[in-house]
């Protein structure tokens, strides 16, 4: 019997998919201007794997992930997660090759977790489903005799009748079901999460691989394991957890199309946007605009750190100035 996941489609979904649906069509229309997107795409890699490695407690800051993503050597780190971090980008980089794939086997998901996995299991073996019971915060999963034929059923789902539904839905299904199988010993966190991240890709959602949408999650931990908790105390009603999916890709566009802003002729194509930035350029986009007292507090930064981040902005088209030196006041451009 194939696994059916149980959800309602809710008016707080859809509207979710409104917005997703207006911000993937901006991008893709930027598409066409093929300069920004191996930047972004290079960009959204590390930005992945950072995000995924240290939801699990990887200490690696996003500039030292970025350098080992750049063949770089970094200091100041213990092997593990100098080696989490490279099992990552090599994990993305194998799910971006294989995206045309249309069926997915156990061998595949062996294979993916192999990647992920190698030198950093503390129990189990990599590629192998799990032969002990493991216990996950308050949460004790399927007993291991049972594993492989809950893969079977759910591999069974997404092989055959999830191409029925849209690939937000199905991808959150995926992220979920497969983290409460919790198939393996170690790495099913990494693992789940890269899994939805191939859907998209397979399903050409995000057909030029520039979602960072672990971002998302890491940035309220607490809430993405609430949330996740939430559906097996809901009777297994995913309808909740679309929500919050669909909320996490949303957000994930909104940070894209503000990212290939600032791949233009004037930056020489690298992109160099900050997250104090982004949050300053979210800001602009909510109160419309903003005095520089307004930023610097609403930032929490002295003024002569408000305007190192301004300037560059400005430089790239994506902010401006309205006014007089005293009274005057900060908004986007208005091709944001």
């Amino acid at each position: 019997m194939a696994y059916e996941p149980q959800f309602v489609i809710r008016p707080a979904f859809l509207k979710l998919v409104e917005e997703i649906a207006a911000l993937r069509e901006r991008i893709q229309q930027a598409a066409v201007q093929l300069a920004w997107i191996p930047t972004v795409q290079k960009d959204s890699l590390s930005r992945n794997t950072h995000a995924s490695t240290a939801i699990e407690g990887n200490s690696l800051t996003l500039e030292q992930v970025r350098a080992l993503g750049e063949g770089r050597a970094i200091t100041a780190t213990d092997e593990r997660s100098r080696c989490e971090a490279l099992n990552y980008f090599e994990a993305l980089r194998h799910i971006q090759k294989k995206s045309s794939k249309k069926k997915l086997r156990h061998e595949d998901i062996f294979r993916l977790h192999r990647i992920l996995a190698a030198g950093v299991m503390d129990q189990g073996q990599p590629g192998r489903y799990r032969t002990m019971h493991v216990r996950v915060g308050d949460y004790i999963p399927p007993a291991p005799d049972d594993v492989s034929g809950l893969m079977f059923e759910f591999l069974e789902w997404w092989n055959t009748s999830s191409f029925e539904l849209s690939p937000v839905i199905t991808a959150a299904v995926i992220h979920y079901r497969f983290e409460a199988i919790h198939p393996f010993a170690d790495g099913n966190g990494r693992t789940g999460r890269a899994l939805a991240l191939w859907e998209l890709y397979r399903r050409g959602f995000d057909a030029h691989h520039i979602f960072s949408v672990d971002e998302f999650y890491w940035e309220d931990r607490a809430r993405y394991y609430r949330e996740l908790t939430a559906v097996r105390h809901q009777g297994e009603d995913l309808s909740g957890w679309l929500e919050y999916f669909a909320e996490g890709l949303r957000g994930t566009l909104e940070k894209i199309w503000l990212r290939i802003q600032v791949v233009n002729p004037k930056s020489g194509g690298k992109l160099t946007i900050r997250p104090t930035q982004e949050r300053l350029l979210r800001l602009l986009r909510d109160h419309g605009s903003m005095a520089p007292a307004e930023i610097w507090v609403a930032l929490k930064i002295s003024k002569q750190g408000a305007m190192d981040l301004i300037k560059p902005l400005m430089e790239a088209g994506l902010i401006e100035k309205n006014g007089g030196k005293k009274t005057g006041r900060y908004r986007l451009q208005s091709k944001l």
